[in-house]
């Protein structure tokens, strides 16, 4: 009686797990169908999204922050005396930056000093010549007005002897004489007027120099100004001063160092007019346009600080084209390879200030193409 209970257990136990398999694979298929649908779905919004919003926009992240630096050099050569500011100092412009040893400068401006002195006072000189010459042509003139009426007394002296000379009135040494003061009046009258010719040359010639121009607009007055002026520049270049505000930067200056006319002593970056180069691929650049808005986010503040700002333009070049050692593709092992081209972005100001970067840093930036036609 036991094997046949046994015998009729048997079966029983065997049908047990079916309906548990059976749920299990039920709930596969359900899952598995709820994984196809939910992957349809996806793919339909993912479809529904590049019909309503693909194509409006081109986005890269290869970009990065520059801006427009500037080159502290010097005007002059000579030893540096001080350098006032110190790597990474915020500066406004017109500060100083370095200071040169200005002693030569300093001699030179009071040697121009002087040379001025001396011209105006050479200038004052010609108006007072110029009152004396005047005497001089007025005394000449006196001159002349004597020899005249020397030279008139002497005609009427030779004309009266001349006429007693035929009734034997006159004897021959006194016509000889008269006729001797005659010529010796000609030749005084002669030697006044020339004497007056050169007083009144050198009058007109002193007056030249002065004439139709005050003191202060006198050529030899201006030359001399002319020449202190270029003393006090030198001399104000031997203090070299921020051409602009920024962030010092590259700094290679010491105090003592004896620089040259045009080294580079240091650089000011100016982070408040910072700008984006974004490298756009040659297949995105179809739609972009001067002016198109652009958002980007900056990998020090990360996704959630957002920066916008407009496309200034497009370069001339890829940057292969523009490389130290540009792509030979006639050179026969020519590969094509998709190029990139800088797109110049100007940033908000207002969002530079609140968050301020730095050249270099990385960005990522989207243009907005959706109003190009």
């Amino acid at each position: 009686m036991s094997n046949t209970a046994t015998l009729a257990k048997a079966p029983a136990a065997q049908a047990g797990p079916a309906p548990a398999q059976t749920a299990a694979k039920a709930r596969r298929r359900r899952l598995l169908t709820w994984l196809a649908v939910a992957v349809v779905a996806a793919a339909a919004l993912y479809g529904v999204y590049v019909l309503v919003f693909g194509g409006k926009t081109v986005s890269t992240d290869n970009a990065y922050v520059g801006a427009e630096v500037a080159q502290v050099t010097p005007l002059i050569s000579g030893p540096v005396a001080k350098v006032l500011v110190r790597e990474t100092q915020l500066v406004k412009a017109g500060t100083p930056l370095i200071v040169l040893d200005d002693a030569d400068a300093r001699i030179a401006v009071e040697q121009a000093q002087a040379a001025l002195g001396q011209a105006e006072r050479k200038v004052r000189g010609y108006a007072a010549s110029d009152t004396a010459l005047a005497g001089q042509v007025a005394a000449r003139d006196a001159d002349i007005a004597r020899a005249r009426s020397d030279l008139e007394r002497a005609r009427t002296d030779l004309s009266r002897r001349q006429a007693l000379s035929a009734s034997g009135a006159v004897s021959g040494d006194e016509l000889t004489n008269a006729r001797n003061k005659f010529a010796e009046a000609q030749a005084a009258l002669a030697q006044a007027q020339a004497s007056r010719a050169a007083a009144a040359g050198n009058r007109e010639a002193n007056r030249v120099l002065i004439s139709g121009a005050s003191l202060e607009q006198n050529p030899e007055v201006t030359a001399a100004k002319a020449r202190l002026d270029a003393a006090q520049l030198m001399l104000d270049r031997t203090v070299l001063k921020a051409p602009i505000d920024g962030i010092i930067s590259k700094k290679q200056v010491e105090v003592g160092q004896q620089v040259a006319v045009g080294a580079p002593l240091m650089a000011i970056v100016p982070a408040a007019e910072a700008y984006v180069d974004a490298n756009f691929k040659e297949v995105q650049l179809k739609k972009v346009r001067t002016g198109q808005p652009v958002e980007l986010t900056s990998d020090l503040y990360g996704k959630d600080v957002k920066f916008h700002g407009r496309v200034r333009g497009l370069s001339g070049g890829t940057g292969s084209a523009f490389s130290l050692i540009p792509a030979q593709n006639a050179s026969g092992n020519w590969i094509k390879v998709v190029q990139r081209l800088p797109v110049r972005i100007d940033l908000d100001p207002k969002e530079l200030a609140a968050h301020p970067l730095r050249v270099g840093l990385s960005m990522k930036a989207s243009v907005d193409v959706s109003g190009a036609r």
